[in-house]
């Protein structure tokens, strides 16, 4: 296991020379700055690999980009409008220019109109730590009466929409505008910032759009890149929906093993591949994300580490980010599929049998709390987590552990 760390450029809170001292191996960017759909071009991707390298002082880091995180795949390209076919040749050119520069593990998404989705990004833990969470009964208020979209109220049960109703009557506000930023906040460091009006024009768009139509359009889109990735010995891994459920009445096409299974299979190439993402796919009672890899394994390419707490036992639901020992997934019993696996793939003599991960999100403790870090990535919070993880690992490589 490859031990990595989110970085989001230069703005980013947490620094090379704090990245070398939490003993990461390699660093996981993208060039946020860059507009959806544009052209990744050699001197840009030259410039992050100079800054990563680099420490503050001038003298070099040890640390190198090793995994592309993400390469934006425009929502032309998602509904197959506008300059979806420009956009999936830049995509292409970007592709080639990463690996002209010895980057061969990109991760994508293929989620309509938001990254991610939350309601609270700082809410306060009974020990003062600080985490993002998802409020079922916050996010029917959003939907139902600040977007105001049309058969809100039907995307949920009875139940919700009245509870909803009475929380929303009792918001100010303040507090409506707050959490209509969080749930459009999106990608943190992306080029775009999504306004209320932004999000009705793009659900308009996908009216017509639904499970099946995204699943076709994202088979077309890798039946163009993946082959390429394939003659470049790359790797592509697209990242599970977040949460892994339909919200805004927009399909989801990557939030189990059999949306997995559907589109591996349909593009079956070694160079499509999976993010596995521990917190994403945990994040319904229905999944099992140490078995999900165990089933997919072999086209892991990326890890996302981290767990979440659910609240309940519906496929929808509330839930919040936990400690990386604490939640829905067993970390153990991961991180002991993930050596398994590792093994089992040098044996085969594959040159990628180390998958890389990284502790993804964390909560704020400690000096994390007032730094205004980008949500979710906190420099401690997720330390605290890579030490977990990098025990747990160490441990399984142990005579005494490995041999029992």
């Amino acid at each position: 296991m490859r031990q990595t760390w989110r970085w989001f450029g230069p703005k980013d809170r947490v620094s090379i020379d704090d990245m070398m001292q939490a003993g990461v191996e390699g660093v996981v960017s993208a060039l946020h700055h860059v507009p959806t759909g544009a052209v990744w071009t050699p001197e840009e991707i030259a410039d992050r690999k100079r800054v990563i390298a680099t420490r503050r002082d001038g003298r070099p880091s040890s640390l190198t980009w090793d995994v592309v995180e993400s390469l934006p795949v425009s929502e032309d390209i998602k509904k197959q409008k506008g300059d979806w076919k420009t956009h999936v040749a830049n995509w292409k050119t970007s592709m080639q220019h990463l690996s002209d520069a010895g980057i061969d593990v990109i991760c994508y998404n293929f989620m309509p109109v938001l990254d991610w989705t939350r309601t609270n990004l700082a809410w306060e833990r009974p020990n003062g730590a600080r985490c993002m969470r998802f409020d079922l009964i916050d996010f029917a208020a959003f939907d139902i009466h600040i977007l105001e979209r049309p058969g809100a109220a039907e995307s949920f049960p009875d139940a919700v929409v009245a509870e909803a109703a009475e929380r929303f009557a009792r918001m100010e506000d303040a507090q409506k505008e707050q959490l209509a930023g969080n749930v459009v906040f999106g990608l943190p460091g992306a080029a775009e910032k999504f306004t209320l009006d932004d999000v009705k024009a793009h659900l308009a768009e996908y009216d017509s759009i639904s499970e099946a139509q995204l699943q076709s359009n994202m088979i077309d889109f890798l039946s163009e890149v993946a082959p390429m990735a394939q003659d470049l010995g790359m790797r592509l891994c697209c990242h599970p929906d977040d949460p892994p459920f339909p919200l805004l009445g927009l399909p989801r096409i990557m939030s189990t093993e059999a949306h997995y299974r559907k589109i591996l299979d349909a593009v079956d190439l070694p160079s499509n591949g999976v993010t596995l993402c521990t917190g994403s796919l945990g994040a319904r009672p229905d999944n099992n994300p140490v078995e999900i890899f165990k089933a997919l394994a072999d086209r892991v390419h990326f890890l996302h580490l981290r767990n979440v707490s659910i609240e309940g036992t519906e496929v929808m639901n509330s839930l919040y980010e936990d400690e990386h020992l604490s939640g829905h997934t067993d970390m153990v019993a991961m991180v002991a599929a993930v050596v398994a696996e590792e093994r089992r793939r040098k044996a085969a003599g594959r040159a990628d049998w180390s998958i890389p991960f990284r502790p993804d999100h964390g909560q704020d403790i400690l000096d994390d709390i007032g730094r205004e870090a980008q949500p979710g990535y906190p420099a401690i919070g997720r330390l605290k987590g890579l030490a977990e993880l990098r025990g747990l690992y160490r441990a399984f490589q142990h005579p005494m552990v490995a041999g029992a």
